[in-house]
């Protein structure tokens, strides 16, 4: 490898991308093979054969080529403008934006061709690109940071683009399968519109190679040699979201080749030095990222046949990929950056009793109103007097059904809520982690697999088997990312990036048993993924309810070791805390808590985020305060959350999920703003 020029390393990545694209070619459903392509290439080609490579091979090849080179130099932009291996367009939520405002587009009923789609999809991610780097990113931007920001502003993109998708169902359909990324293409009419695009903002990145290469000199330096940092990120930043943009208007979401290709570009720099150079760097990372893509989809059509190209998005497999580079990468992270600090971080000043009691008895009057409200708002709104005839049972017989229908799905919503909470508020302790929850480590990803994968098997499945089949999903998941995570210890900023590469795995994994299930299933399972509590009875409630009432408690039990790990690592072994036993302990109760809450309202995130923090900022620190406010904070979100669901849009219903993504990431990032 020592004798290699960047030069031969180059040619090689061409060589590589030219073989699979031929490979590439020779997959389809027709009979038509090599030989029948190369007749055709010398002019003895039948018409049947040209019809074939013309309307169906040729389009997608070229798509993915074209989507893959975009996407791989777009990484390479955004890696050195942040100095960040970890930075992408997914991971700083620029693949969201854009697929957010290409969906709002199509949702509005606007039709646009491909070329504009892209410039459409350039301001969305611009604008994700804005909220990531300005309000996020400080002066010495950790790598923690910048990609849990990053993965908040994309969840509520991709909140709101379900949200889109739901409303407007009959003006988005067949977006779902473009949503995780998908080749089909009905000509070459999107390539040609595309290409250009694509191939201008390429050849500016190559052109402007050396001033990028001066960023890695830091700015100081690059200010005395005369050049502004300022402008040169901000000219990457242009275009690596323009390249984004287009690959998102032609194939949408295509999941973390902009991680992977150029992480790969980078490791082959290592050991040739002059693909440093970003005029190298850059087009070997765009030819990477045509591998990726094209590989994945050959992959993915060898596997399963011809017919797995077409049901299963390709996005689905490079987000796999993705999702172990980002794990690798992650274990190499020695920068804590947000973590590595007290879960408490100058959250607030230890209560009083007095101040404690007054919290919780206003938290618990929030919580009545909002069950009260719960149970008389709906397609139908009641009045006081109804809820108080269906108590004693004297309600009509339209009033008792509606609040009947009502009062599982009200208890749902808090009890999940509370156990959402109680879980995020030990993680963030026993990891000193202030950004940590059960949907950004990776749990209710691995519950969710576990309970869409038997919705898809068992529809009618008993409460029971869901709750068992979460409760293995997300101990594995745990299981997966600890294990991981460990090197002689567990350090908490390894331990989310790993969990968030998990979370995407898991949702690549989910999409693929939602496009490879019966139709007739599918709509449940996505209703259930989104978070919600439609249709839950009371025998539903039975796990979370147990796991609320055996294992709060024993959280109780251990709050002074809760406290004391959630300081650092040596004041625990001080004085005599069995460190790791007791660490592994709690974060196993948390997963209990966690996937018992997932079975019963779906996946739902940011209330193990956002109660931990609300209560700590007004009670302190200490376990024994904060659990039980957590709990009542978590348990009004959710409910509050599902009520707006039920009743905005009635009789059709908004998954409380998706409204608590929304409600969530200002409050995120306004976390992550104020600690820069």
């Amino acid at each position: 490898m020592g004798k290699l020029s960047a030069p031969s390393v180059l040619v090689g990545a061409l060589i590589l991308t030219v073989l699979i694209s031929l490979v590439h070619l020779t997959q389809g459903s027709s009979t038509v093979g090599v030989g029948d392509l190369f007749q055709m290439l010398i002019g003895n080609g039948d018409q049947g054969a040209s019809d074939t490579f013309f309307s169906s091979r040729l389009p997608r090849l070229l798509a993915g080529l074209v989507a893959g080179v975009a996407l791989g130099a777009a990484g390479a932009l955004l890696q050195s403008i942040s100095r960040n291996s970890l930075a992408s367009p997914d991971t700083l939520g620029v693949t969201a934006g854009a697929a957010f405002t290409v969906t709002l587009v199509a949702a509005l009923g606007i039709a646009l061709p491909v070329w504009l789609g892209g410039l459409v999809g350039f301001l969305g991610g611009l604008l994700a690109a804005a909220v990531v780097f300005l309000l996020i990113a400080g002066r010495n931007t950790s790598v923690t940071r910048l990609v849990l920001g990053g993965t908040a502003v994309a969840m509520a993109l991709q909140a709101a683009t379900s949200l889109l998708l739901l409303l407007f169902a009959q003006r988005t359909i067949g977006l779902f399968a473009w949503g995780n990324g998908s080749l089909s293409q009905l000509d070459l009419r999107g390539v040609w519109q595309v290409g250009p695009i694509v191939l201008i903002a390429l050849l500016l990145a190559v052109l402007y190679g050396h001033k990028f290469d001066l960023l890695a000199l830091g700015d100081d330096a690059v200010t005395v040699l005369g050049a502004r940092p300022g402008a040169i990120r901000l000219g990457g930043i242009l275009l690596a979201v323009l390249l984004t943009g287009a690959s998102v208007a032609l194939c949408g979401p295509l999941g973390f080749v902009g991680l992977s290709a150029p992480a790969i570009a980078r490791l082959l720099a290592a050991k040739v030095p002059g693909l440093v150079k970003h005029r190298a760097l850059i087009p070997l990372s765009a030819l990477l990222g045509a591998v990726v893509v094209l590989g994945a989809d050959v992959l993915i059509r060898w596997i399963g046949g011809v017919s797995a190209g077409i049901e299963i998005p390709t996005g689905v497999t490079t987000t796999l990929v993705g999702a172990v580079f980002l794990i690798v990468l992650a274990r190499r992270v020695k920068d804590a950056g947000a973590a590595g600090k007290p879960s408490a971080a100058k959250t607030g000043r230890p209560a009083s009793r007095l101040k404690f009691t007054l919290m919780i008895s206003s938290a618990s009057l929030v919580l009545t109103a909002s069950v009260v409200l719960g149970m008389l708002g709906g397609f139908t709104w009641l009045l006081g007097g109804d809820v108080l005839n269906w108590i004693t049972g004297q309600a009509p017989p339209g009033v008792a059904f509606a609040l009947d229908e009502r009062f599982p799905r009200v208890l749902a919503a808090v009890a999940a809520g509370a156990a959402l909470a109680v879980a995020g508020a030990v993680i963030q302790s026993v990891s000193r982690n202030p950004l940590a929850e059960p949907y950004t480590t990776g749990i209710t990803a691995g519950a969710g697999v576990g309970v869409i994968g038997l919705l898809i098997v068992v529809p009618t499945a008993a409460p029971w088997q869901v709750s068992i089949v979460a409760l293995l999903g997300a101990l594995l998941a745990f299981a997966l990312v600890y294990g991981l995570s460990w090197r002689g210890g567990i350090d908490s900023a390894r331990i989310m990036l790993i969990g968030v590469g998990a979370s995407a795995a898991g949702g690549a994994i989910t999409t693929f048993l939602l496009v490879k299930a019966d139709p007739w299933n599918t709509p449940l399972a996505l209703t259930w993924l989104s978070g919600t509590t439609y249709g839950r009875s009371l025998d539903q409630l039975i796990p979370v309810g147990v796991a609320l009432a055996l294992l709060v408690p024993l959280l109780f039990l251990f709050r002074r070791e809760i406290d004391v790990i959630g300081l650092d690592e040596n004041t625990p072994r001080i004085v005599g805390i069995r460190l790791e036993p007791v660490r592994l302990l709690t974060l196993g109760v948390s997963v209990l808590l966690a996937a018992s809450a997932v079975s019963v309202v779906g996946v739902v995130g940011f209330v193990g985020l956002v109660a931990p923090h609300i209560a700590r900022s007004l009670v302190g620190s200490h376990s024994v305060k904060v659990l039980p406010l957590a709990a009542l904070i978590g348990a009004v979100l959710v409910s509050v959350a599902d009520t707006i669901g039920r009743t905005v849009i009635a009789p059709a219903q908004i998954p409380a999920g998706l409204i608590v993504a929304l409600i969530g990431t200002p409050y995120f990032v306004y976390l992550l703003y104020r600690t820069r």
